[in-house]
């Protein structure tokens, strides 16, 4: 969880105002503002000599981009071939709408393919001049890249939601279970819900939901009845949810998983523990935009980040691209108004100003107000949805800022 130190009441207003202008910042760059690719630098054709001059200077030749002195290097590392190629794909899309939306003319974005290998693209991003990297995508990439990176001065900013890969000059943009688990669970108190139960998968995912949950129920005041972990096979989950019903009753239960794999446990938990218990999701379900056709999920809580500008930036992507963006593909988009802001001070050819990353006062894009904490996770504002007859309704909105 990233630090959530308390700010104070000065502060609490900049971030609100803060909040507000960005808002209204980016539903400008979404709705009709017009669009201007910026020009990059032309150089003249030279006309070969018909005779050799006498005293001919020496020009020196640079391989590879050439250097850019009035722009920011920026390196976007993303899968653009191979099996995640889509999603790479998308977020790529997305960081070239935001430079042209924001017709901004300081920052440069260069794409680099991390499936044909991470550690060769981060080598080469930085060898060409990058002083920030965007990605990479994977968690196994960012354990691969950060080091390379770390050792030459260069931040990453990845996109991964793995805790284990931040630090050490790696930040995630990511959308972590811890905070939407906590947020939800918060909720699910307010509206009266003591006794929860769990259902997680195993693995490294579900590990971290299984201790997010217990803390979150803990810290809320409420008790955790029965915690069941699966394996993704054949009878995991129903068999899980056999030696749930043997705790029952509860409140609630968390189903820390996909949208379809939580509609499958939904059905049998509401079999055996009564169609009045309570589910409970986390962010992957925003991911999935099936999510509230599922019967068995009717009445349901998950908190995620808010799609009121999402739905603004997936038209424009739509009618650019001619297809609908990745669900993550916003992070892109919303890593580089990030750099965009901090590029008014970072002057071109320096080392990126990290320390602008821990602004207090956040910062604000597609997916609403994050900031950085200690642990270099982005901190977010999240909103708590409940499906409700074939669509999700906004039940708590998300706040403006951060702090008690």
């Amino acid at each position: 969880m990233a630090d959530a130190a308390t700010i104070g009441q000065s502060a609490r207003h900049r971030m609100r105002a803060f909040g507000r202008s960005a808002a209204l910042t980016l539903a400008c760059l979404l709705g009709a503002c017009q669009t201007i690719v910026p020009r990059g630098p032309v150089e003249p054709s030279q006309q070969r000599p018909t005779t050799r001059p006498t005293d001919t200077p020496t020009i020196g030749v640079e391989t590879g981009i050439p250097r850019d002195a009035e722009r920011n290097r920026v390196a976007l590392l993303v899968p653009l071939s191979g099996s995640n190629a889509g999603v790479g794909t998308s977020i790529a899309n997305a960081t070239m709408m935001a430079l042209l939306d924001t017709q901004n003319q300081r920052v440069r974005i260069t794409n680099y393919d991390t499936a044909t290998g991470a550690a060769a693209a981060a080598q080469r991003a930085i060898a060409e001049g990058a002083q920030l990297i965007l990605g990479p995508l994977l968690s196994e990439d960012v354990r691969t890249v950060a080091p390379i990176a770390r050792a030459a001065g260069v931040p990453v900013l990845s996109f991964s939601n793995d805790l284990g890969v931040a630090g050490n000059g790696a930040y995630l943009m990511g959308y972590v279970p811890t905070q939407s688990i906590s947020r939800v669970v918060d909720f699910a108190r307010e509206r009266g819900v003591s006794n929860f139960a769990g259902l997680v998968p195993n693995g490294l995912y579900g590990e971290r939901a299984s201790t997010a949950f217990l803390r979150a129920v803990e810290g809320a005041g409420g008790q955790v009845v029965s915690l069941q972990t699966y394996g993704r096979t054949a009878g995991g989950v129903s068999g899980a949810v056999t030696r749930l019903a043997a705790k029952a009753p509860y409140d609630a239960v968390l189903i820390a998983d996909s949208g379809s794999t939580a509609a499958s446990a939904a059905a049998l938990v509401k079999r055996g523990a009564g169609a009045s218990t309570r589910i409970l999701g986390t962010e992957l379900w925003n991911s999935e935009s099936s999510v509230a056709a599922k019967p068995a999920l009717n009445g349901a809580w998950y908190a995620s980040v808010s799609d009121t500008l999402y739905r603004q930036y997936a038209a424009k992507y739509r009618a650019r691209f001619g297809s609908g963006p990745y669900r993550l593909s916003s992070l892109g988009y919303d890593s580089v108004l990030l750099t965009v802001r901090i590029a008014r001070d970072w002057k071109p050819g320096t080392a990126f100003p990290v320390s602008q990353l821990r602004d207090g006062d956040g910062f604000s894009g597609i997916d609403g107000a994050f900031r950085f904490g200690r642990d270099n996770v982005a901190e977010r504002a999240l909103e708590v949805k409940e499906i409700r007859g074939g669509t999700t309704t906004v039940v708590s909105p998300a706040p403006s800022g951060f702090g008690g």
